[in-house]
């Protein structure tokens, strides 16, 4: 056998099982679209065998993008299951045949709860097909076994009509990149779009801060006991005056010598650091940072009161670097 050209020819099969779809997108598409717009409760997608696990997909891939969804195991649906749904929900099934013993044997219960149905079939003529309020054409010319038995193109392009109805509603929703991170907490773009500074700076007896007036020599203490490599400098009500950063410690070492411990806070801190609020993104932390060749960001209030220290370690551990 000639492994490389099967590959392709199965490929091609597959490929032009999505490309004959996109002549199908007409009017039951778009009423599809309206009765899932419209659910005033969530959509049950439902199909046996592989249809079943291109449904969960499916079913993951609404939910995932704003509309509620689950998948129904069909034949668990006729031994109880079915009463998960419940009226104003509407079901999406899945059946090649179109003829799926386990699937028709809901139609009844689901007839009685008045739930809208969707059908993606190969078969227009089919018992689910005319049952269905709507019915999407997902036919095929040929799987892909070349014993056209196992599901291959069919499964395809089920997937990929699933796929289009779940981004049609995504944009007919108005859904945006932060609701799909509020749906995505744990990926690079829900820590992006969702992690504030707030999150994950450092405050309380983890925040290194001295009053202006302290000797350099104790400054140095409160900067290596919080490890951050920076110590905020305030004054009597908590404003911040400055900060002290190991490069001034560097500078003020090479510039006085001995008599930079005597020294205090106030003659040696930088004046008008960058800060940041703690409701800002996490994310705009690290522009602020990569703009400014910095690593560290004091944390203010309105009023340039310290609430915190940010650094880019803290912003590295948390994935949104």
């Amino acid at each position: 056998m000639d492994i490389i050209k099967q590959a392709k020819r199965i490929l091609k099969i597959e490929s032009d099982a999505i490309k004959f779809l996109i002549d199908r997108i007409d009017d039951n598409f778009v009423r599809a679209i309206d009765i899932m717009y419209s659910c005033e409760s969530k959509v049950v997608v439902t199909g046996m065998g592989k249809s079943g696990i291109i449904g969960k997909k499916i079913a993951a891939t609404l939910a995932s993008t704003g509309t509620p969804a689950f998948y129904l195991n069909p034949a668990e649906g006729s031994h109880g299951d079915v009463g998960v749904v419940s009226k104003g929900d509407v079901v999406l099934a899945i059946s090649n045949s179109g003829e799926t013993d386990e699937i028709l044997r809901l139609l009844p219960t689901l007839k009685r709860l008045d739930i809208r149905i969707i059908s993606m079939t190969g078969n227009s003529q089919s018992t689910l097909a005319k049952s269905s309020d709507v019915f999407l054409d997902v036919s095929v010319k040929e799987e892909a076994c070349p014993m056209g038995l196992a599901p291959t193109a069919s499964t395809t392009a089920a997937l990929a009509m699933g796929d289009a109805l779940a981004i049609t509603l995504l944009s007919k929703k108005g859904f945006t990149e932060e609701d799909f991170a509020f749906f995505h907490p744990g990926g690079n773009l829900g820590k992006k779009l969702l992690l504030t500074v707030n999150d994950l700076m450092h405050t309380g007896s983890a925040l290194p801060v001295v009053g202006a007036d302290t000797l350099m020599k104790d400054a140095i203490i409160e900067m290596s006991s919080k490890r951050l490599g920076i110590t905020a400098v305030s004054d009597s009500n908590f404003k911040l005056l400055g900060v002290i950063t190991d490069g001034d410690l560097r500078r003020g070492l090479e510039k006085w010598d001995e008599k930079f411990f005597s020294l205090k806070a106030e003659d040696v801190m930088t004046y008008r650091p960058k800060t940041i609020t703690h409701t800002t993104l996490a994310a705009k932390a690290v522009a602020v940072m990569e703009k400014y060749s910095i690593t560290v960001l004091i944390v203010t209030d309105e009023e340039n009161t310290i609430k915190g220290v940010i650094h880019l370690h803290d912003l590295l551990k948390a994935g949104i670097v």
